[in-house]
């Protein structure tokens, strides 16, 4: 299945003298190249109070390539970067990969001895990290001294050009996912891949070059450094940093961004303060919330279209530099995760999606067992349970994983079931899932989250009464293998993972 229209389709939600300006490269040295010459006087990241300009970015890039080169590094070596979101970690990054290196972007959580690990699972020849971590790296300075360690907030001693042999074929960076197993690996992805992701952020939205981007999402996930970062500065536009997530509203305030890349609880946060303090919490220059990387609940498009801002559902793996497809109609088409984005293929094999394309990884990194996992004849298996429209459209209706198969022999997607109790106003999130009674008989039960913010303006005394009789009139429409037999109101939200995911109970 391929979609030979895919860039063409995306042109009528751009304005067209900026839609002939999103062309395709091939490697992030190209990129660059570009940037530094049409964007040079313009401000590219803000952090802690400071503005660099795309000309500052560029000359700090090219002193920190000093260091690399200093250290003895060539070509397709690899180098782990260990820092917190600031302007040293992007300088340390797109001084890496403008080098040739490949540049794993470590999470801030890891402890010492999983640093360790991964140095020797990605066979890392360096680490760049900050000033904060000295403790952390001091076990992998020991138990490996032939790891080079470089402070991300050095300058390096003289400029160094980037590199001119790079192909959209060689390694780029190396980003951390659960993938499909749930196991956490790092994805091997191409300079071709990256920059497949990053032209693939500029779809869908009206007018793209020149904006104003608050990072908040992790560099160290694919959605922040490839649609939060690598297209913000492919488009010319400022990214100020914000260091701490609690100072988010204050940073919205004076920063004033015009898009925001969000994972849905965020956003529903977002709009929970703004209704409590009767005013848009996030800025009234705010033009798009890009929403991703757990399921966008219908609900959170409407609320925020109110508010003047057009809110994005988008699909993406970190296998496939995040962006797969991306959804221009939101409103329309609440419940799809969009169209499919250009040069990929898809297959749909018992439901599961499989995909080919520019943008996806060379594979997992050091663990050939998982790559037997996950591919089959070259397709990528994702995983997720699809189906697609008549116009094209894309649709996730669960996880191969999370397949319930009932005594009966009936198979039960719980996301499928979800999806009708989501619509309800009342419930910001639930979960389906196979319990057992003291008997060892197996059923199904459903958790549920309300939405207070909905469920606070129902005139009913009994509120948590009311929302049951809702739950179960949804509960009574199911088909008979597909219902509860018992349903609970949660007081606290569900745990979730750091990419703000509901963490999936085990199966019974």
């Amino acid at each position: 299945m391929k979609f030979e229209n895919s860039r063409q389709f995306f042109a009528k939600y751009c304005d067209p003298k900026e839609f002939k300006r999103i062309i395709e490269k091939d490697t992030v040295v190209q990129m660059w190249e570009s940037c530094r010459r049409e964007f040079k006087d313009l401000p590219a990241i803000i952090d802690n109070g400071v503005t660099h300009t795309y000309s500052e970015l560029d000359e700090d890039i090219s002193y920190y390539r000093s260091i690399y080169k200093n250290a003895g590094l060539v070509k397709g070596a690899r180098v782990g970067v260990f820092a917190r979101n600031s302007y040293d970690l992007i300088k340390a990054y797109l001084a890496g990969v403008t080098y040739g290196l490949c540049v794993a972007i470590l999470p801030a959580h890891l402890d010492e001895k999983t640093l360790f690990g991964v140095s020797k699972m990605f066979n890392l020849r360096g680490i760049c990290y900050s000033n904060e971590f000295e403790e952390k790296v001091a076990f992998s300075k020991k138990a490996n001294p032939t790891l080079k360690f470089f402070k991300i907030e050095d300058k390096g001693t003289s400029k160094v050009e980037m590199a001119t042999d790079l192909t959209k074929n060689d390694s780029c960076v190396i980003m951390f996912t659960g993938g499909t197993t749930g196991r956490s690996k790092g994805a091997l992805l191409s300079n071709g891949a990256i920059m497949q992701g990053t032209v693939n952020g500029c779809y869908g939205c009206y007018n793209i070059f020149n904006q104003r981007y608050l990072l908040i999402l992790p560099l160290s996930h694919v959605f922040g450094l490839v649609r939060n970062l690598m297209t913000a500065l492919y488009t010319g536009s400022t990214l100020y940093i914000c260091r701490n997530n609690k100072d988010m509203f204050k940073d919205i305030a004076i920063f004033k961004p015009t898009i925001l890349v969000l994972v849905p609880a965020v956003a529903e946060m977002a709009l929970n303060l703004s209704r409590q303090f009767n005013r848009n919490m996030l800025g009234e220059d705010l033009k798009y919330v890009i929403c991703g990387a757990a399921k966008v609940a219908p609900y959170l498009i409407s609320e925020y279209k109110k508010l003047g801002i057009n809110l994005l559902a988008g699909y993406g793996l970190t296998e496939s530099a995040n962006l797969v497809s991306g959804n221009p109609e939101s409103l329309k088409k609440p419940d799809s995760v969009g169209y499919p984005y250009p040069n990929q293929e898809f297959q749909i094999v018992d439901n599961e999606l499989w995909i080919k394309g520019a943008n996806m990884m060379d594979g997992y990194v050091g663990l050939p067992e998982e790559n037997e996992i996950a591919y089959e004849d070259g397709w990528f298996k994702t995983g997720d349970l699809v189906r697609f429209d008549e116009d094209g459209f894309l649709y996730i209706t669960g996880r191969c994983k999370e397949i319930i198969v009932l005594s009966s022999g009936e198979n039960v997607s719980p996301a499928e079931v979800e999806v009708f109790f989501n619509a309800l106003p009342y419930v910001q999130d639930s979960q389906l899932f196979e319990d057992v009674d003291d008997n060892g008989q197996h059923f199904l039960a459903l958790e549920v989250v309300p939405r207070m913010s909905e469920l606070s303006k129902v005139e009913a005394k009994d509120k948590k009464a009311f929302l049951m009789e809702e739950l179960n009139k949804v509960n009574e429409s199911l088909p008979p293998f597909e219902k509860a037999s018992r349903i609970v109101i949660r007081e606290t939200d569900f745990e979730r993972t750091p990419a703000m995911k509901i963490k999936r109970y085990q199966k019974c």
